[in-house]
């Protein structure tokens, strides 16, 4: 996902739908945080302990929040998932972590939400985040609805494709300059549908999945079909260092504006990024990495190699005004059910927000920091 996660992905894969709304911010250390995300009032906690770990064993936060009925739900899917993998071991740096180990806590949450006096054997292991004081970057993504047609006109001309079955000559697929402006897939038959604007195909490539709706109001969900295999650019990182759009503003809608404002220089702007997210057919439901329907507001993505796919997470995600101004902290349990080509590393996930434009809006003003606890059995050393 990855539509996740303009700042940064290239989506959480959903599967991100992954892509992010804040895709297009990458997240890399510098000066402890990227200096894309060092803007006034970002949540982050600069005066917390800096530790050399991924992960610090701590108690739990007094009181897990309870969730809604579709966490249940959400948590039901997720332990089919654990049940349907074969034993593994998870290194994870200092922390090591079995399959088991993530079963037993969907069991021991499972118990607590029948009984919500019941104190379940668990203990919380926060994450390093970008700077090795545990902050991480949580952004949001979301599946947007995008009106479309079968056939190309003048308006809607522009193709969502699938995933071509023939590589070209040197071995590898198209980059997003030769398929979006030279026209590298026409005639091979990958076409699914057609829309009116290539700057919301480039932002649905972000999401990693949509549902799209036909002149007809048949209406079919798109998921992650595969990519292209070429690397990821957050074009909102591109419009930062080039002084277009100043940090402390950037996000979704600010980057549609400037594209807009901009036409001349769309081209340009849009194939810095080389990677291109091609589609599938046949889900009814979004579904994140783990094969398994996201549910909205407490899906994430996350890299595996630092979350295991299957986990629940405790997060202290930002609380925004309407306006998108970070207005304080509130926990929340998240499963980690996605991934995405731009969450790389210890310092962000990105959270799912739902479908339409509401979920559009809360995930294109997250970009601010937190803090993230994997939950580990209290046994686990």
């Amino acid at each position: 996902m990855s539509f996740a996660t303009f700042l940064i992905r290239s989506r959480p894969t959903l599967r991100p739908l992954y892509f992010t709304t804040f895709a297009l911010l990458a997240a890399c250390s510098y000066n402890e945080i990227d200096q894309s995300n060092d803007f006034e009032n970002n949540g982050r906690d600069s005066s917390a302990l800096k530790r050399n770990s991924l992960y610090l064993k701590e108690s739990l936060p007094p009181g897990l929040p309870y969730p809604d009925k579709t966490f249940r739900d959400g948590l039901a899917q997720q332990t089919a998932y654990l049940n349907r993998l074969s034993d593994r071991q998870y290194q994870l740096e200092n922390t090591q972590v079995s399959l088991a180990d993530l079963k037993h806590v969907s069991y021991e949450l499972s118990l607590w939400l029948d009984n919500p006096k019941y104190s379940p054997h668990i203990v919380a292991h926060q994450l390093a985040g970008q700077d090795q004081r545990g902050n991480v970057q949580i952004t949001g993504y979301y599946v947007p609805i995008m009106p479309v047609k079968h056939f190309p006109d003048e308006e809607f001309r522009f193709p969502l494709y699938r995933k071509p079955t023939q590589k070209n000559a040197e071995g590898g697929y198209p980059s997003r300059e030769e398929i979006d402006f030279e026209n590298a897939l026409a005639g091979q038959d990958l076409e699914i549908a057609y829309t009116a604007s290539l700057v919301d195909n480039f932002f649905l490539h972000v999401q990693g999945s949509g549902v799209i709706e036909y002149e007809d109001g048949e209406q079919r969900l798109l998921s992650w079909g595969g990519v292209n295999g070429h690397p990821y650019r957050s074009i909102g990182k591109e419009l930062i260092e080039r002084d277009e759009i100043d940090r402390a503003d950037i996000s979704a809608q600010s980057i549609r504006q400037w594209l807009k404002d901009h036409p001349d220089r769309m081209r340009e702007i849009l194939s810095t990024n080389p990677s291109y997210l091609f589609f599938s057919e046949g889900q009814t439901k979004p579904v994140g990495a783990a094969n398994v329907p996201l549910t909205p507001l407490y899906s994430a993505a996350v890299d595996p190699s630092v979350i295991p796919l299957g986990s629940i997470l405790l997060a202290q995600v930002p609380k925004l005004d309407q306006s998108g101004e970070l207005i304080g902290h509130e926990f929340r349990l998240l499963l980690a059910q996605d991934k995405g080509g731009a969450i790389k590393g210890a310092g962000h996930i990105d959270w799912y927000q739902g479908i339409g434009e509401e979920a559009h809006r809360l995930a294109g003003q997250l970009k601010h920091f937190g803090k993230v606890w994997l939950l580990l059995p209290a046994s686990n050393k």
